[in-house]
Order: C-alpha cells, then structure tokens, then sequence
C-alpha cells in the first residue's frame, strides 16, 4: 500500500476510535480496509482507493468536512485531494433518522437511493463494495434483520447503473447467495 493509502488508514482508524464491526469484535477499520481492498480489483486510481478507505468518516464519526479536506490537503496533491473529498461527501448518507426523524426507514432509504442512483460512476463503484461487504455472510449473523438489508441492497443496485459493471454483478451474487442461505433456513 503507498505512503498516502497508508496515511488515510491511520486517520480514518482514528476517526472510528473504538467503534466495532456490528456482528463482530473487529475494529471498525477492517470493513473500510475490505472496501478499499475490493475496489483495489477494479481501479488503482488513488482517489478513488482513498475514498473507499474514508467513506464511512463523515457519516459515523466527529470528522467534519473541513478538518477532513483539510487532512487530504495535507498529503495529497489539490486535485486527488479535491476528488477524494467529492467521492466521500457523494458516499455520505443525507437522508439519516437524525436528519429525518419523522420519516420511516423505507421512507428514508427510497430518498437516498435515489440520490445515489445521480452518484459518479466512482462513488457507484465504491458503494458496490461497501455493499458488498455489507451483505457477505449477513444471513449468518442476522436472520431477521438479513433479508429486509439484503432487499433494501438490491434495490439500491437496481437503481446504480454508472460503476463498474463486473464489481456491480459480484455485488448482485453475492446478495442472491444469502437471499438463497436465508430461504434454506426456513
């Protein structure tokens, strides 16, 4: 991993503090690590990797926009830094329970499909591994929770058509794969 990939783990490690996995002791920092990595496959551009690392900082921890792009700026060159910043805030959930509390998660997750649906391909392709990661081995962990996840991740697919379409197909297997554990259970 380069010097600046590097950089970014260690700040966004930080950022997470003590924060977990949801359905393991891990240190929150594997899953953007598992992001990053999976993007790794499709793309090497730095930006890119950077904001798979990063793409959880602003929505789930203190981080603000302007101490992060002030961070990028630090290490970066104004251009990568500039895009990194782009492909986070595009990542960053706006319709939130915090922000939205009178609407219901359906309600919710329609608004920022929707949103993201209008995403770069970039923060499509980044989105398609987080989901990724999200839902592998989830019917394991969760068996009420997997499939209404599992729906609400197909449907956000359904609705992104700009990232890369290898990693985009992965992503839809992967679901219908736990859809399939689930139904086996029952």
């Amino acid at each position: 991993m380069d010097v600046i990939l590097h950089e970014i783990e260690k700040f966004t490690d930080q950022a997470h503090g003590s924060q977990t996995r949801k359905y393991s002791p891990d240190r929150y920092i594997v899953h953007p690590m598992r992001v990053m990595r999976i993007c790794e496959g499709y793309t090497q551009a730095t930006p890119v990797l950077a904001a798979a690392i990063l793409h959880d900082v602003l929505e789930d921890t203190p981080i603000h926009k302007n101490e992060l792009a002030r961070f990028l700026h630090g290490i970066m060159a104004p251009r990568e830094a500039e895009r990194t910043m782009h492909l986070v805030v595009e990542l960053t959930d706006v319709f939130t329970k915090q922000a939205y509390p009178t609407w219901n998660r359906r309600k919710r997750k329609a608004a920022e499909a929707k949103r993201i649906a209008a995403n770069s391909p970039e923060a499509q392709t980044i989105k398609y591994a987080d989901i990724l990661d999200n839902c592998m081995g989830i019917s394991g962990h969760d068996a009420e929770f997997a499939p209404v996840f599992l729906h609400e991740c197909r449907q956000l697919l359904n609705m992104m058509d700009k990232g890369d379409a290898a990693l985009k197909k992965r992503t839809e297997s992967v679901i219908a794969e736990e859809l399939n554990a689930l139904s086996q259970k029952r």
